[in-house]
């Protein structure tokens, strides 16, 4: 009789067992002849040589299937132990899939020319106004790379600039200080990938989010590299962070025009850098507009009204210059 331990190293155990063991039990319901125990993330599995390398390669399957779709149930794990396809593997479209097993997908022309750029350059702009899905697409299409091994870790940053609130009044360390202003990074892994991995990885610096300031001095290799909230960078601090690309990387900007909280007398960095770049070769800039609006129908009507007001104060301040 031989034993092997088997370990979950990127399945997520409490989605691979189930729901009360539900998974496991079928497992080993499918393998009578062999000895199966599972704890942790470790599967102790004893039983025949010839048993033993033919469960192997099935959990290898189950695992890969739980770590692209983030749900595994019975019926995946019948069609998997058969050869066939299961249910989700005939979706189209998706990007990832949400910890709930949701496709996550283009929900837009413009957030559909987003993940086309990124498939063919290094390093895409995207532009647009709250809501319009930039970031939240971009950090889809970073976990996705990262399942598919294409890279070895995702890089986000933001600049931390207040808006309106005063950094150096937040309560805590440095850290505590920070983290409000990457909590919407945060929140979008946590919709990708299961709490207790995203944990592990950010730990073992697999996910690094982080201060724009902590970028400079690096050099960023096999990496998917983010930057969130562009608008409120300096020439200076935008051309830093470019300038860090590595060797199998790719960049994604990310930043929205009309919300830049910068002091009036300071350029922002990211519409410097468009006018400085807009002639290299191998940069795609994408430009959403109210279109590209998904969140609740509100937003958009807000977004309209905002703009409107701020047409009209433009053409009121080009017939009188002198109107405060």
């Amino acid at each position: 009789m031989t034993e092997k331990h088997l370990i979950l190293e990127e399945a997520d155990p409490v989605i691979f067992y189930g729901v009360n063991n539900a998974n496991m039990q079928m497992i080993k319901a499918l393998y009578p002849k062999l000895r199966i125990v599972a704890r942790g993330n470790v599967i102790k599995v004893m039983g025949d040589e010839e048993e033993l390398c033919a469960f192997e390669e099935n959990m290898e399957r189950l695992q890969a299937h739980c770590v692209r779709f983030n749900s595994l149930n019975e019926e995946d794990i019948l069609h998997i132990m058969k050869g066939e396809q299961t249910k989700r593997d005939s979706i189209q479209g998706a990007i990832v899939f949400s910890v709930t097993g949701k496709p996550i997908t283009a929900r837009s022309e413009n957030q559909q020319r987003l993940v086309e750029a990124f498939e063919t350059h290094d390093m895409v702009f995207a532009i647009g106004p709250a809501g319009s899905g930039k970031t939240y697409t971009s950090i889809a299409l970073a976990v996705r790379a990262m399942k598919n091994k294409e890279v070895r870790r995702i890089i986000l940053s933001r600049p931390a600039v207040e808006a309106g609130e005063k950094l150096g009044f937040l309560p805590g360390d440095m850290k505590d200080k920070i983290d409000p202003y990457l909590q919407p990074l945060y929140d979008a892994l946590e919709d990708m990938i299961p709490r207790q991995k995203l944990n592990e990885m950010m730990e073992q610096n697999i996910i690094q989010i982080a201060p724009l300031a902590f970028m400079r001095g690096r050099t960023l290799n096999d990496a998917i590299v983010i930057l969130d909230e562009a608008q409120n960078t300096t020439p200076a601090q935008i051309k830093m962070f470019l300038t860090r690309m590595g060797m199998n990387t790719k960049m994604i900007v990310t930043g929205d025009m009309t919300q830049i909280d910068l002091p009036p007398s300071q350029r922002s960095g990211l519409k410097d850098a468009l006018h400085v770049l807009k002639d290299v070769q191998g940069i795609a800039v994408i430009e959403m507009t109210q279109k590209d609006i998904v969140r609740h129908r509100l937003v958009t009507k807000i977004v309209e009204a905002y703009n409107e007001r701020d047409r009209q104060r433009r053409e009121q301040e080009s017939t009188n210059p002198l109107n405060p």
